[in-house]
């Protein structure tokens, strides 16, 4: 398993991990709004515009190709309401993964392996109050995920104003290859607040929060550190990473929609993420979607992120042990990644009293480019601590299927 290879790529599709489940993790401004939000989602009564979900099947296969790594594999979607409250929803969802990232390739071979994910889910509708349970569960020959989620979103104020609250519990079992005896556990929770605002006939705006804790074992057990050896042939000899047991993350986000007259869009996003290993992150994004006739969609965007490394993170250490923690995992050191997406979609009507209601095709395609400040490239033939710096390209393809009945 190499974790940062895989989450890197999850990433860019979904993400998100969690705080301990108490109130008393949150910000104090935080535990204030989400005691509004669930004393105005109790004693709301109005009757509301919320739906549930719609009925539809998705089929999708998803591909990553870059650094060393390919990833690839489909996922298929159900989703099916019963009666006007209730919406079942199944998801099956499958990475296959060859090769080997740099920091892998320096201390050991190239594997393969498959990862799959199953999740199940159901929505309940009351009034303006749409609630949210799902259980997932993510396998692979060396790792094991259980996790749930729970979420409320609630209309208010005519239906121009969204709040949503949301909470999710994971729990990781981490084994490693060869090593029958090697086991750990880590604990992720997550509490997220999200505010939505038609502001204008045109404009809708976004407001987001998370707080994100993990504890137990949280480092990769096939990834080093490296550190000065005068006695080895190269120069420098590894050992394995250290991590603290304990990390706690908060992230604020906003986001803009403006809807132009001819039929198109402009959206803007904004991201600061913080944690309490010493990393600290930026993320832009901005995005245009025009359509053209009444079938086809087209979504231009792009995307900057900038972080700076983990206090424990070095690319080369001055000796063995030389701290507690340390690391060489490069998706701690200081880095930056530009993409640019394109998505065309085509969709089609059919008859009104048909079983089948809507279909479309999808294609989305992102090109990304990291660019690494302090981690270097150690398989080049150069001096110790001089190799070059690393930088690496990738490519995001899906392609799917979907079909409402």
């Amino acid at each position: 398993m190499a974790a940062t290879d895989r989450d890197r790529y999850k990433t860019f599709l979904r993400q998100l991990q969690i705080q301990r489940g108490q109130l008393a993790g949150l910000p104090g401004w935080c535990i204030r709004i989400t005691l509004v939000i669930v004393l105005l989602v109790l004693f709301n009564t109005g009757v509301g515009a919320a739906v549930l979900p719609e009925d539809r099947a998705d089929a999708m296969h998803h591909a990553y190709e870059g650094g060393g790594i390919s990833i690839d594999g489909p996922s298929i979607l159900l989703r099916k309401s019963i009666g006007e409250s209730l919406s079942f929803s199944a998801n099956y969802y499958v990475d296959n993964i060859t090769g080997a990232s740099i920091d892998v390739v320096a201390t050991a071979s190239a594997y393969e392996e498959q990862r799959t994910e199953h999740t199940v889910g159901v929505d309940y509708l009351n009034n303006k109050t749409l609630m949210s349970l799902s259980v997932t569960n993510s396998s692979e020959n060396d790792f094991e995920a259980q996790s749930f989620h729970v979420g409320v979103t609630q209309d208010f104020f005519g239906d121009l104003t969204t709040l949503s609250l949301g909470y999710s519990k994971g729990e990781d079992e981490v084994g490693k290859t060869g090593d029958e005896f090697f086991s750990e556990t880590a604990t992720r929770h997550n509490y997220s607040l999200g505010l939505t605002q038609v502001a204008t006939k045109n404009l809708i705006l976004g407001f987001n929060v998370e707080n994100i804790s993990d504890q137990g074992y949280l480092n990769n057990p096939y990834r080093s550190v490296r550190f000065l050896d005068v006695n080895a042939d190269k120069g420098f000899r590894f050992e394995t990473e250290r991590y603290p047991t304990t990390r706690t993350s908060n992230a604020v986000s906003m986001t803009a929609n403006y809807y132009l007259p001819y039929r198109a869009s402009i959206y803007a996003e904004g991201r600061r993420f913080s944690d309490s290993w010493g990393i600290s992150a930026n993320t832009y994004k901005l995005g245009y979607v025009h359509t053209f006739g009444d079938s086809w969609l087209l979504d231009v965007r792009v995307r900057q992120y900038q972080q700076n490394k983990a206090d424990f993170y070095q690319d080369l250490f001055a000796r063995s042990g030389e701290f507690n923690f340390m690391a060489r995992d490069k998706e701690l050191s200081t880095f930056s990644n530009r993409s640019i997406g394109l998505s065309v979609s085509y969709s089609h009507r059919f008859n009104a009293s048909g079983f089948f209601k809507k279909a479309s095709a999808n294609l989305e395609v992102d090109h990304l480019q990291f660019d690494y400040d302090d981690f270097r490239d150690v398989t080049a033939d150069a001096e110790v601590g001089m190799e070059p710096l690393y930088a690496l390209s990738a490519t995001v393809s899906r392609l799917y299927m979907s079909i409402w009945y």
